[in-house]
């Protein structure tokens, strides 16, 4: 069950679930691209145990997916780490040949996904779902918070064929509590609303990411308001759970997606689709990035900026359930240093 904001947070969860498996797998090669403390990937490089696992390419992405794909096919477990928009979009023609093709056990984790990253359109990965989506063979995957991203190591590498893991770096929030756990084979119902069973649902909210916590204080907002909202935490978008997607949408009467990501390849096209060949007449809205680029500043300007926040998630539902009435008004919560809450 979901805990309640402000969230406090894991430092390098990533990193520290990367050691741990690597050390009682032996099989397990980290490769990295000049960006070693930024990907927590430092914790396994000094780390004396895994250190002469751990080899830096340097700033050759396409190099590096080539060095992966032969280490695969000796029967390593490869994870290579970088910023989101260099593991995807940059070396897109070597992982569609050398990974995706042959079907090869390769990890590729992008951090600073989306919008997260301040550096601009060049280091802003608004693409790397749609563009991992459409490979065959591959799983693409997106946890929501680290008691996530320390299952996720083990799930994914121990999952046949290439994945796509996408991950927020650095301080990560604690938004589920102990007896979480991550299935990639299904869509998770993290927070039902408590009248579900005596009403319909007004919206089902499918989030992704860093939008889960967003959704999560998106439909706290909208219940106090009267709406039955459910909030669905979708940490594999390919291959989606198609089934959940369907009965979930089924029973409410519109459905709402929310994603650090372009709206156009991401989560919502994936929902889209579902709906549309089972032939659901259901009002779908998209939250995510605009068909645009971002720009250099801080995430929270920009999710800001761009509509990825908590009180684009209500206006957007609260047109949907055609309410003639002003849209609830999502206050901030007061934070201190060292906790995370959603924009």
């Amino acid at each position: 069950m979901p805990l309640s904001p402000p969230y406090d947070t894991v430092l390098k969860p990533y990193g520290q679930a990367l050691v741990r498996y690597a050390a009682s797998h032996p099989e397990v090669i980290c490769l990295g691209a000049d960006l070693t403390r930024q990907t927590e990937t430092d914790l396994f490089r000094d780390d004396p145990r895994l250190a002469s696992r751990f080899f830096n390419a340097g700033m050759a992405e396409q190099n590096l997916i080539g060095v992966a794909a032969g280490l695969a096919r000796e029967g390593r477990t490869v994870f290579v780490n970088t910023f989101g928009v260099f593991t995807t979009r940059r070396p897109f023609e070597q992982i569609a040949m050398q990974i995706s093709y042959a079907n090869l056990g390769v990890k590729l984790v992008g951090l600073m996904p989306g919008l997260s990253s301040p550096g601009g359109p060049s280091h802003q990965a608004i693409d790397d779902v749609a563009l991992m989506r459409v490979l065959p063979n591959f799983t693409v995957v997106e946890v929501a918070d680290a008691s996530e991203v320390s299952q996720a190591v083990a799930a994914v590498a121990e999952r046949p064929g290439p994945v796509y893991l996408r991950l927020k770096r650095g301080e990560i929030p604690v938004i589920f509590d102990e007896g979480h756990r991550l299935d990639l084979d299904l869509a998770a119902l993290v927070d039902p609303d408590p009248r579900r069973d005596d009403a319909d649902v007004d919206t089902v909210i499918f989030a992704s990411g860093m939008l889960v916590a967003t959704a999560l204080r998106a439909a706290q907002r909208l219940r106090a308001a009267g709406l039955v909202i459910d909030v669905v935490n979708v940490t594999t978008i390919k291959p989606l759970d198609a089934e959940t997607v369907r009965t979930l949408s089924e029973r409410a009467r519109s459905v709402v997606t929310a994603e650090n990501h372009s709206v156009i390849g991401g989560l919502g096209s994936a929902v889209a689709e579902v709906l549309a060949e089972a032939g659901l007449g259901r009002r779908l809205r998209r939250v995510g990035i605009p068909d645009t680029f971002g720009r250099a500043a801080t995430a929270r300007f920009l999710f800001a900026r761009y509509g990825l926040t908590a009180q684009q998630i209500v206006d957007t539902t609260w047109q949907l359930a055609g309410r003639a009435e002003p849209a609830p008004v999502v206050t901030d919560i007061e934070t201190s240093p060292g906790a995370y809450s959603p924009v």
